[in-house]
């Protein structure tokens, strides 16, 4: 049985099943592990984590008295949390999903090589070249309002050895959808755009063995991978060429509402609006995205896991992050009330709850299927969508090439 509890009341002794928090949030290189010994109690209590999921039937359980969360529980609270987007869904299209992930495939190589280059001279000590990193944001600006899905989608879709660049261009489009979600100004919207391409350029600070090491990081190691805030937040003053807006969101995209967060433990309205939509976008991103030392979470998984974290994000900005990406983003595993399985294809107007979805698979037969889209905006009293899958559960490989249609 799985239970929720405060990191204050672990002991020793118990089967850890989950950490509440992104993975950059504690050093663990993974979650289910028995609890055997003082010093990793202690590297524990003293992370910013809030909340973790123990195993009672692999481990110790909690002590008489104290307070935990059932799965049931937390699932049922994640639900209704979810479940207040779905009424003012806000999807504008210009273009077909298909037409805009052709060029936006384009546009990710050339974000790609720019960050690359951009990067590499931030880790050399150079100057950055801030012209090119705005032509790359209103790129990805118009990408983004022709169709909010399709970069957004495909920036995913990276290698563990390409996650830093990939992430600082996907963290960029999901700032931008999500500013004009909460309808800020055009000049805020790039603006937001400008600071997520550049709210991890402190990594280039950290050494690489240390950056994409795969394994367990020493307290040392962890010590300096947190300290990245700071140091692009450096590099950007000294550069004299950016906002205090790029600025506040390199420092602070890590902080928390709750005020367990780093590098200042800031609470509430004391983290702009700016740095807590970056700790929205950043974490998805990161928990999305395979890594060296961990497989990426499904994208409606990741969803449902951050409406779980309590004090984690702004409930205003995670619930306009929500209706910018849906319940069930695109790349999403899904099971159907008919029994059919499937990958979200896209996300609809009328409602969150109603993407299209390609199936290909049945869950009854546990065959496969001629492979079908089905809008199941068109399909209410139908069919619609009953769960979230695992594809690492079933077995599916190349999901992602299902709804992208890419190799």
């Amino acid at each position: 049985m799985l239970k929720c509890i405060a990191v204050t009341d672990v002991r020793v002794g118990m089967f850890i099943h989950e950490f509440c928090g992104a993975w950059m949030d504690h050093p663990f290189w993974k979650s289910k592990f028995l609890l055997d010994n003082d010093k990793d109690l202690q590297r524990i209590k003293s992370s910013s984590i809030g909340e973790l999921w123990i195993d009672v039937s692999k481990g110790l359980d909690v002590e008489a008295g104290i307070v935990s969360t059932s799965a049931e529980q937390a699932a049922a609270q994640a639900e209704a949390s979810l479940l207040a987007a779905v009424q003012s869904p806000s999807v504008k299209l210009v273009v077909s999903m298909d037409d805009e992930v052709r060029r936006a495939a384009k546009l990710c190589a050339n974000a790609k090589a720019a960050v690359i280059s951009m990067f590499g001279d931030a880790r050399m000590g150079q100057a950055l070249n801030f012209e090119k990193a705005g032509e790359l944001v209103e790129e990805i600006s118009d990408s983004v309002m022709r169709h909010p899905n399709a970069l957004i989608s495909l920036a995913r879709l990276k290698n563990a050895d390409e996650y830093t660049y990939m992430h600082s261009v996907a963290v960029c489009a999901l700032m931008i959808a999500l500013a004009r979600q909460l309808e800020l100004t055009e000049n805020q919207v790039r603006e937001a755009g400008l600071a997520g391409l550049l709210h991890d350029i402190g990594k280039m600070a950290i050494p690489n063995e240390v950056l994409n090491k795969p394994g367990k990081l020493t307290d040392s190691e962890f010590a300096t991978v947190r300290d990245h805030p700071e140091a692009g937040s450096r590099m950007l003053l000294e550069s004299k060429q950016v906002s205090a807006l790029v600025l506040d969101v390199c420092l602070h995209h890590h902080e928390k509402v709750d005020g367990s967060g780093y590098p200042h433990r800031l609470a509430g309205d004391q983290i702009s609006i700016f740095a807590r939509m970056g700790a929205v976008c950043d974490v998805y991103d990161a928990i999305t995205s395979d890594r060296p030392y961990k497989k990426g979470w499904d994208p409606a998984e990741s969803i449902r896991k951050m409406a779980e974290w309590k004090g984690h994000f702004d409930p205003v900005v995670f619930q306009a992050f929500v209706k910018t990406v849906g319940i069930y983003p695109v790349g999403s595993l899904v099971r159907l009330e008919s029994g059919r399985i499937g990958v979200v294809m896209e996300q609809q107007a009328k409602s969150l709850l109603l993407p299209k979805v390609k199936v290909f698979f049945s869950a009854k037969s546990k065959t496969p299927i001629p492979q079908e889209v089905y809008d199941l905006s068109k399909m209410v009293g139908r069919d619609k969508i009953v769960g979230r899958e695992s594809a690492e559960e079933w077995g599916f490989r190349h999901i992602d090439q299902l709804w992208s249609g890419l190799p």
